[in-house]
């Protein structure tokens, strides 16, 4: 199978809201951000960006965005690095 070098994703953030604590919910939409591009790439590590973190954490921590759209480039065999494509 091809691997893929590099994409722009929407990955949705709605599911972040439906079970846990308000106050994890900025953990886990950056833990499903990570496991969304191990998925849809195949990879083994994934880097996130600062900008991603700091547009998740600029809404609070309990309300992050029901969307976000990601660049996802690859670095090494099977280590991608994903930064913030646009605000939505």
């Amino acid at each position: 199978m091809k691997s893929k070098s590099e994409g722009i994703y929407v990955i949705p953030l709605k599911r972040i809201y439906w079970g846990g604590s308000r106050r994890t919910r900025g953990r886990r939409a950056i833990k499903y951000i990570r496991d969304f591009i191990a998925r849809h790439f195949n990879a083994e590590k994934v880097i996130i960006d600062s900008s991603i973190n700091e547009y998740i954490h600029s809404f609070k921590l309990e309300k992050p965005p029901r969307r976000i759209v990601v660049r996802v480039k690859r670095l090494e065999e099977n280590i991608y690095k994903a930064s913030l494509a646009l605000e939505v």
